[in-house]
């Protein structure tokens, strides 16, 4: 009786060893592709994006969810860098924000290319696999930094946009965003405009993935409805286990699971609890529900390091994703469901995104119409019938010379 007591904590050791052995065996094969990192905006917001700084050395960088040590300990191969700006950037200085971004992830790839391979399609990333580097992609988090316009969208695509979230937390002229839910937004388009729609079709055709998180419920509905191609959720959990409206309801769950989509699992306590406080053993019931209601190839992690506050306890950084995965393996997931969570889903929908791709199908051309665009400082060039403000003025004065001078000689 003694022995069993003193035996069963020892049986309980060796079985968490064992399953977090079974999750490092697993993720030297499969290591994890992560939907959503900010780590960009931190370099940004700490060192105004000078890498030369020696404090923002990534090797050593400290203060982040995310350095390259942690990188390699949580067996991170697959990263979708944020290319994140605020939304008062919107109808202001979005895209060159966006584009300081861009270059940002590019020159990490220039600066330590023992570790980051910057790819762009799902080949790409296989290949960063077997050369044991962490494939680096770029994910621009919110529509409006291609500021309405289907031009700026295929600019960046050529600078190596792979996702593009529809919005952040703000409405575009063009589609609504999650707060219409919360009421703390007024509904703008009721989903994606007729414009929105024509973006979701050049996101189609060139073979970017359309990512819906920070959207409203009819943003994700029209997008499923309309897309071509299955879509992402980069970092989103699941509504059912915490009522926050940056997460995925059932019933779009099931029409992920009809269009064969993915959600990747966004670790940010309020949206794991609902409150500030949450677990890792809280972050796989989110995995277990979104396996359960859309299937296992539905299930992704996005895990949102260095873009909140508040991470849960046992996750508090990239290095701790084996922990994660040992849990999974503790919960009885098979190793062909892990394998999927970890990359393989990822890249399923990522081939299916390029299958639909077709840059020999004429590209969107028509512009949003100018009574729908913000911003007082915007020029009209282009718009037929619409001259600019200063045109306006001087067709008024050369209206009113000959009165003028009528008025002269009176």
């Amino acid at each position: 009786m003694w022995t069993g007591w003193w035996l069963w904590p020892l049986v309980a050791v060796c079985t968490a060893d064992f399953f977090r052995d079974e999750a490092e065996r697993i993720m030297r094969d499969t290591p994890v592709i992560d939907g959503h990192n900010d780590l960009p905006w931190q370099l940004l917001d700490m060192f105004n994006n000078r890498l030369q700084d020696e404090r923002a050395n990534l090797s050593s960088l400290a203060g982040t969810h995310t350095n390259i040590p942690k990188l390699r300990a949580g067996f991170v191969g697959g990263q979708f860098w944020s290319v994140y700006t605020p939304c008062d950037t919107q109808n202001k200085d979005s895209v060159r924000r966006t584009l300081e971004q861009i270059d940002v992830v590019q020159r990490m790839c220039q600066m330590y290319p023992d570790t980051f391979l910057c790819v762009t399609s799902s080949e790409g990333i296989r290949n960063a696999f077997q050369e044991g580097k962490v494939a680096s992609l770029i994910g621009v988090e919110g529509g409006h930094s291609i500021d309405s316009s289907l031009g700026v969208l295929r600019a960046l695509y050529q600078l190596g946009m792979r996702y593009l979230t529809l919005t952040h937390s703000c409405n575009t002229p063009w589609a609504d965003n999650w707060l219409v839910d919360t009421g703390d937004s007024d509904a703008h388009s009721q989903g994606l405009s007729p414009f929105g729609q024509r973006v979701l079709k050049e996101l189609n055709r060139l073979g970017v993935m359309i990512d819906l998180a920070h959207v409203s419920v009819a943003t994700m509905k029209d997008a499923l409805r309309l897309s071509r191609a299955p879509v992402i959720f980069s970092h989103s959990s699941a509504y059912s286990l915490c009522a926050s409206r940056r997460n995925v309801p059932d019933d779009v769950l099931q029409l992920v699971k009809e269009k064969e989509s993915l959600v990747m699992v966004n670790f940010y306590n309020n949206y794991v609890s609902c409150t500030n406080q949450a677990t890792l053993s809280q972050v796989a019931d989110h995995l277990d529900h979104i396996k359960k209601v859309a299937g296992a190839g539905a299930v992704g992690f996005g895990g949102d390091f260095d873009g909140v506050p508040r991470l849960p306890e046992g996750l508090e950084d990239v290095s701790k994703y084996p922990d994660l995965i040992a849990e999974l393996l503790r919960r009885n997931w098979t190793e062909v469901e892990v394998r999927g969570a970890l990359a393989g889903n990822l890249l399923r929908v990522f081939d299916a995104v390029e299958k639909v791709r077709d840059l020999t199908q004429a590209p969107e051309e028509e512009p949003i119409p100018l009574d729908e665009l913000e911003g007082s400082c915007r020029t009209r060039y282009g718009y037929s019938g619409a001259p600019g403000l200063y045109h306006r003025q001087g067709f008024l004065l050369a209206s009113l010379a000959p009165l003028l001078l009528c008025l002269w000689f009176l």
